[in-house]
């Protein structure tokens, strides 16, 4: 029952996301400049960007050309995988362990899980002569959809 209840409320709120109220109020002042204007008509779209890098010669590939399209991939993987820890943020499990007042072992994991949709790519770029940069971007807006349905798929999947 519980299971059902929580299913109803994230299918409502995920129906919910689909309604925006927009301000059809005019500008109080009387100003005939055009930029004054046209202003409260423009809608300003703040977009959280990511990069990612991949160097090519460590691609593993014989064939040059093959190495340059596997690190362009890879650079595009790491920009989508930086994009995903600004949405999602990024767990982190660290141990340390200590003999005789000194740090013996320290250790860092990290993960990353999440879906992303609605990127767009703003430019893959050589830098240097053995790296690419890859750059996405993704619309504010659609951040909270992207939270509303991952949390979605974990309640589904009991984590």
């Amino acid at each position: 029952m519980k299971r059902v209840t929580t299913l109803c409320l994230v299918f409502g709120l995920v129906a919910l996301t689909g309604c925006k109220s927009i301000n059809l109020a005019m500008p109080a002042s009387k100003s005939t400049d055009k930029n004054a204007m046209a202003s409260p008509l423009i809608e300003k779209r703040e977009t959280i960007t990511a990069t990612g890098y991949a160097v090519v010669a460590v691609q593993n590939h014989k064939n040059p050309a093959q190495q340059r399209l596997m690190a362009i991939r890879a650079s595009k993987l790491d920009a989508y995988r930086n994009l995903t820890e600004q949405v999602y943020g990024q767990q982190l499990d660290a141990s340390s362990t200590v003999a005789d007042m000194v740090v013996t072992n320290d250790t860092f994991r990290s993960k990353v899980e999440g879906v992303i949709y609605g990127a767009r790519l703003v430019s893959i770029t050589p830098v240097g002569e053995d790296t690419y940069e890859t750059t996405l971007s993704l619309d504010r807006d659609v951040v909270q959809d992207l939270r509303i349905l991952f949390m979605g798929q974990m309640a589904a999947k009991g984590r």
